[in-house]
C-alpha cells in the first residue's frame, strides 16, 4: 500500500489552497444523483489515475485476464438488467484474502479475491457487486466529497485515496479522510449510512432484475457478522470496515427478499472455475493438491467441474503436468469444456514442452471463443515464445481494430516488431502502449526514438511526427492545468 501513502502525501500538499476559502461541505439532496458539480469526465479521470497507480505500484493487483473477464462479465450482466444511469464500468481483482470490494471514482470497482473464495454461490458475489455498482450509478463518491466548483482536484484525489487505504489500514485512512475534509464531516470511512441504505436498495433492485437470488444480500451480511464474531478485534472483515452492517440493514435486505417470489439461480460454470482457480493458487501447491484431491476422491464438492479444475491447477503448480492433464481429460469428458479449461490445457502442454500442442489447443479455442481475450493473450504469448513474429502481427490485425484501447495488444505488437528488427514501428507501438497507461512523457520518448530510427519510409516518419506533435501539445496542456491548481 506504499503507493497510497505516496498519493495521499502528494495530494495533501496542495490542500491549504483548497481550504483557503474555508467553505463548508454541503451534501446534495440524497435523491438527486446528478447533484454534484464534479463532471463524469473529471471523475473518470481521477479514477483512471488511481487505477493506474494500483496496476503499477500495488503488488497485490492481480493481472489475471480470466478473473478480470469473469468479473467484468458479471458486472455486464448486472448493468444490462439494472436500473439507473448507464456508465462505463471496469472491474479488477486484488489478491487479498480479506472479504472486501470497493468502488472508485469514474466507475472502477475492485474486488478482493477473498470475496470470491469465501462465497458459497454466485448470487453472493453478485449482491456485493450490485451494491458497489449502485455507489457508482448514484454517484455517491462525488456527492460524498461535497463537491463545490471551487474545490481543488488534489482534495478529491486525496479523499479517493483515503477510501482505498481503508482496505487494509483503517487507522491511517481515518486520519487521511479527516485531513482531506478539514473536519467538515465525520471521519467515518467511505460512505454515509444514507448512501449505504441507498446502495442496498438500488443494488437489491439490480440483483432482482438480473435474475440472481435476492436472498443472497441478507445472507452475505449475516456471513460477515459471523466472521466478525469469530475473528479477534484486528481481524474484522474489510467490508465491514468501509460498509458498516447493522441489524437494520440485514433486516431491510431480508424483508425485501420476503416480498419477492422465490427464484432458484444456477451458478455459472465460470464462477466455479474462477473460485477454484483462486483457491488453488492461494494455498501452498502441495496443500492445494491434497485439499482438492481429497474433495474429488471423496466426492465432497458443491460442483464437480470446479473441483476437478482446481485439482488440475494445483497439480500443475506442483509440477505434475501428466496428472493435471488426466484431470482435464475427465473434466472435458463430463462436458466441462470452457475457455478457462482450454487455456489450462494449453498451459499443461507447455509444461510438457509441447509448444505445438499448446498452439493447436489455443488456436482451436480462439475459433470457438473468439470474444475471449484471455485466449488471445495466451495464443500471442505462445507464438512469441517461438519467435513467430509474422504470425503475431497477422493475428493482431483484427483485435487491434476491435479493441484499440487494449494496452496488452499494443505491447504484443511492439514486441513482435522488435523481433522483426523494425525499430520505428516498435517504438511507435510502444508509444501507444504508454499512452494507454497514462504516461505521456514515456510515449513522447518512444516517438523521439522512432524519429531517429533508420528504417521506415517517408509515410511512417510523417505519422510519427504528427503523433509526436499531438502528444507534446497534450502534455503542455496538462502541465498548464497542473500549474493552475
Amino acid at each position: 500500500m506504499r503507493f497510497l501513502v505516496w498519493l495521499l502525501a502528494a495530494s495533501l500538499a496542495f490542500l491549504p489552497r483548497a481550504f483557503a476559502q474555508n467553505s463548508p461541505v454541503r451534501l446534495p439532496d440524497l435523491g438527486d444523483a446528478s447533484g454534484s458539480d464534479l463532471s463524469l469526465q473529471t471523475e473518470r479521470k481521477i479514477g483512471e489515475s488511481i487505477v493506474r497507480d494500483i496496476k503499477f505500484r500495488d503488488p497485490s493487483y492481480l493481472d489475471d485476464p480470466e478473473v478480470a473477464e469473469y468479473l467484468n462479465g458479471l458486472g455486464a450482466r448486472l448493468s444490462n438488467a439494472g436500473a439507473g444511469a448507464r456508465q462505463d464500468l471496469e472491474f479488477f481483482a486484488i489478491r487479498d484474502a480479506s472479504i472486501n470490494a470497493f468502488a472508485l471514482p469514474g466507475g472502477f470497482i475492485g474486488v478482493h479475491t477473498g470475496l470470491v473464495t469465501a462465497s458459497d454461490n454466485e448470487s453472493e458475489i453478485a449482491s456485493v457487486v450490485a451494491h458497489e455498482m449502485a455507489h457508482v450509478t448514484q454517484r455517491h463518491i462525488a456527492r460524498g466529497f461535497g463537491i463545490q466548483k471551487q474545490m481543488q482536484l488534489p482534495l478529491m484525489i486525496a479523499m479517493a485515496a483515503s477510501i482505498l487505504l481503508a482496505r487494509s489500514r483503517p487507522d491511517l485512512a481515518s486520519g487521511a479522510m479527516a485531513a482531506a475534509q478539514g473536519g467538515a464531516v465525520q471521519t467515518q470511512l467511505s460512505f454515509s449510512r444514507d448512501f449505504e441504505r441507498e446502495a442496498d436498495r438500488v443494488g437489491f433492485q439490480t440483483l432482482a432484475e438480473s435474475g440472481f437470488d435476492v436472498r443472497a444480500m441478507g445472507a452475505f451480511f449475516e456471513k460477515l457478522q459471523r466472521y466478525a464474531r469469530i475473528l479477534d478485534g484486528g481481524g474484522v472483515p474489510g467490508y465491514l470496515r468501509s460498509h458498516p452492517v447493522n441489524a437494520e440493514r440485514i433486516s431491510d435486505a431480508e424483508n425485501r427478499a420476503l416480498n419477492m417470489p422465490y427464484k432458484q439461480r444456477a451458478d455459472s460454470l465460470e464462477y466455479h472455475l474462477v473460485r477454484a482457480k483462486l483457491r488453488a493458487e492461494a494455498a501452498d501447491a502441495r496443500e492445494a493438491v491434497k485439499t482438492f484431491g481429497d474433495a474429488v476422491n471423496d466426492r465432497r464438492f458443491s460442483n464437480e467441474p470446479g473441483a476437478r479444475y482446481g485439482y488440475a491447477v494445483a497439480l500443475l503448480r506442483a509440477k505434475e503436468p501428466r496428472r493435471a492433464e488426466a484431470e482435464i481429460a475427465r473434466l472435458r469428458a463430463d462436458g466441462g469444456s470452457s475457455p478457462m479449461v482450454e487455456t489450462l490445457a494449453a498451459r499443461v502442454r507447455l509444461a510438457l514442452n509441447d509448444q505445438a500442442g499448446a498452439l493447436a489447443i489455443l488456436k482451436s479455442a480462439l475459433t470457438r471463443f473468439a470474444h475471449r481475450r484471455s485466449i488471445l493473450y495466451a495464443y500471442l504469448a505462445t507464438l512469441q515464445e517461438q519467435g513467430r513474429h509474422d504470425e503475431v502481427l497477422a493475428v493482431l490485425a483484427d483485435p487491434l481494430r476491435l479493441y484499440p484501447s487494449d494496452p496488452k495488444l499494443h505491447a504484443a505488437r511492439a514486441k513482435a516488431y522488435a523481433g522483426q528488427g523494425k525499430r520505428l514501428l516498435q517504438h511507435q507501438a510502444q508509444a501507444e502502449f504508454y499512452i494507454l497507461q497514462g504516461s505521456l512523457p514515456a510515449a513522447i520518448e518512444q516517438l523521439q526514438l522512432a524519429q531517429t530510427s533508420a528504417d521506415g519510409d517517408f509515410y511512417d516518419h510523417s505519422v510519427v511526427d504528427a503523433r509526436l506533435k499531438e502528444l507534446r501539445a497534450e502534455l503542455a496542456l496538462e502541465q498548464k492545468d497542473a500549474r493552475k491548481r
